[in-house]
């Protein structure tokens, strides 16, 4: 029964996380998120083509759902972990839209606050400082660094805090992070190559 108790929660966490804010968002607007801009349904291509409430809108409930679904779901830690990959992987594999999704840091940062919030809150700024840097810079693919340079000083400081018990979990949600960044990382290393010919 318990093992029924937590495939229930996981498969609630799931769908959950895989609810689309960034299409709620663009509710009367007539803009199919998903088909404009980068085509991502996530806070940054809100922004990029709407309003900024909008754009807020999307980011609140993106990182809401992964929070909320671990806390109406209370369970044992482990359990806790798993749910939190599952409204993870609920975001990027969407059944709403077509299996497809968002890059799922929104998500995750909401997972973590709730699993481990002072690291999370220490570890949070890093972003806006990396991406006002990066613009600075004229980096490409600002977002995409801050986003996954944030995200691993996250996973590798629960991981040395906390123990492999909690850093396995945290490392899984920075690889999906990092599964849905392959197209950026893909465009960074080429800029790479065309900066340094030799």
């Amino acid at each position: 029964m318990d093992v029924l108790i937590a495939a229930v929660k996981i498969a609630a966490s799931f769908l959950l996380g895989a609810i689309p804010f960034a299409k709620v968002a663009m509710i009367g607007t007539g803009i199919d998120i998903t088909k404009v801009g980068s085509r991502n349904p996530g806070f940054n291509n809100v922004l990029r083509v709407s309003t900024r409430p909008r754009a807020a809108i999307a980011l609140a409930g993106d990182i809401a759902k992964g929070y909320v679904a671990l806390t109406l779901l209370s369970a044992a830690p482990s359990v806790w972990w798993v749910m939190g990959i599952a409204a993870a992987v609920g975001h990027c594999w969407s059944p709403f839209l077509g299996w497809n999704g968002g890059k799922g840091v929104a998500t995750t940062v909401g997972v973590l606050l709730k699993l481990e919030p002072w690291l999370t809150l220490i570890c949070l700024p890093l972003y806006p400082l990396l991406r006002a840097f990066g613009r600075r810079m004229g980096w490409k693919q600002e977002g995409a660094i801050s986003s996954m340079t944030t995200m691993l000083l996250l996973s590798t400081l629960i991981l040395a805090m906390r123990g492999p018990e909690s850093g396995v979990f945290a490392y899984v949600m920075f690889a999906i992070v990092v599964i849905r960044h392959l197209p950026n990382i893909r465009e960074i290393l080429g800029n790479l190559g065309k900066s340094n010919p030799g």
